[in-house]
């Protein structure tokens, strides 16, 4: 076994032999923040960045420095510590006219520990959100405080994802990630578009019909979201219909290829493999990406797999021991024009081993090279309205650039 292992590890590490990064490729530190966990922008043109920071508070950096009062404070409502808090925001694709944004958070109080997506509005003044205006959009029950995924994104198609963890433990133990009658372990897709919180427009055959069956966010006030009429388990009454793909152990960071339109994810692993999926975006949904059954592209616990799964085998399957890693902090392939050299390569690293890698997304298996080791606290990544991307790391937001 031990010369099965070191035998992969040599393997992955000569296979990372993609085009060489610029020597003068660096990170620039832009400024601090407490706990900050997410990087977003607006869409909006204004070329500010959205600090999300994991204690329930979101920061806007405009460029110059960060401001002094916050865009939204929705702290009392989140429970915070560990792998819980406030852990996604994405904006609305149409927020420049509706004002919209939706958050990802833990719950406190009633129901605590349970998934929050919740959406805002703006105020008047572009740089201060509207408190009162929360409508929580779904709950879904959390079993433990850990493997809480957190992060959303809007796709090209409008709908609004959501990564959800496997519900947390060791080892997945009541096979969540395979049940499709739970939310857990899943990457979900619903319609949060204006038709839908709007009830005086009249709803379009591309919304969900009457007849499906088995929605599984509680806590929904009718017109909060509905199911796409194309997402792979709609008309199937065992399975939950947000359900776009599932398998999944912690999706904690993920994100789309802004120019093709390509899902990228981050899943952690248990103890011995992390792993990047790739969904590309012609995908129907539906795919199996094998937890429980898989860890990474390798067995784990097929007691409860019938042999007749079939997986969709991770893009970047990556040995803990060849560099120390824990949890891999997926990021986003770079679409910017200041660093052409690195137009089109994903950039990742991992919490625990530090390596700031920039991967090729070609093929089954993507090669990668890494730009340096920061050691322990890499905590995401960020990508700004132009495709330039930043770094989290530790309590610092820094932008790649060349010196």
């Amino acid at each position: 076994m031990k010369n099965i292992l070191l035998f992969l590890i040599i393997s992955l590490i000569s296979n990372n032999a993609c085009s060489a990064l610029p020597a003068n490729l660096q990170r620039q530190l832009l400024f601090s923040a407490n706990q900050p966990i997410a990087v977003r922008h607006a869409g909006d043109g204004s070329g500010r960045l959205f600090i999300v920071e994991q204690t329930g508070t979101i920061k806007i950096w405009d460029g110059t420095s960060l401001l002094a009062t916050n865009f939204i404070d929705i702290s009392a409502k989140v429970a915070s510590g560990g792998e819980r808090g406030l852990l996604g925001l994405d904006f609305d694709p149409n927020y420049s006219t509706n004002g919209y944004f939706y958050v990802y958070y833990t719950k406190n109080g009633a129901n605590f520990g349970d998934t929050i997506i919740e959406r805002y509005s703006v105020t008047s003044n572009a740089n201060i959100a509207d408190f009162t205006s929360g409508q929580v959009i779904m709950r879904i029950p959390q079993t433990a405080s850990n493997h809480n995924g957190g992060d959303i994104h809007f796709g090209p198609d409008g709908y609004l994802y959501i990564g959800m963890g496997d519900g947390g433990g060791a080892g997945d133990l009541p096979n969540n990630a395979q049940n499709l009658a739970l939310l857990l372990g899943k990457m979900l897709r619903i319609d949060v578009s204006e038709e839908v919180v709007n009830p005086d427009i009249v709803y379009q055959d591309s919304f969900e019909s009457p007849s499906t069956v088995n929605t599984c966010g509680l806590d929904s006030v009718a017109g909060s979201y509905r199911i796409p009429n194309d997402n792979p388990f709609i008309n199937d009454a065992s399975a939950c219909a947000e359900i776009w793909s599932y398998g999944l152990r912690n999706p904690y960071r993920w994100s789309f290829d802004k120019q093709t339109g390509d899902l990228i994810m981050g899943d952690v692993g248990q103890n011995l493999y992390e792993e990047v999926n790739f969904q590309p975006a012609s995908s129907t949904g539906g795919e199996n990406y094998g937890w429980r059954c898989r860890e990474g592209a390798h067995d784990f616990d097929t007691s409860l797999c019938t042999g007749n799964e079939v997986f969709t085998e991770p893009v970047i399957d990556l040995p803990q021991a060849s560099n120390n890693g824990c949890s891999v902090m997926g990021g986003y392939v770079y679409r910017g024009s200041a660093i052409p050299a690195i137009q089109g390569l994903y950039v990742f690293s991992d919490y625990c081993g530090g390596e700031i890698n920039f991967a090729t997304p070609t093929g089954s298996t993507w090669s990668f090279e890494m730009l340096e080791d920061v050691n322990f606290g890499t905590r995401g990544f960020g990508e700004d309205e132009a495709g330039e991307i930043y770094h989290i790391f530790n309590n610092e937001i820094y932008k790649f650039i060349l010196n």
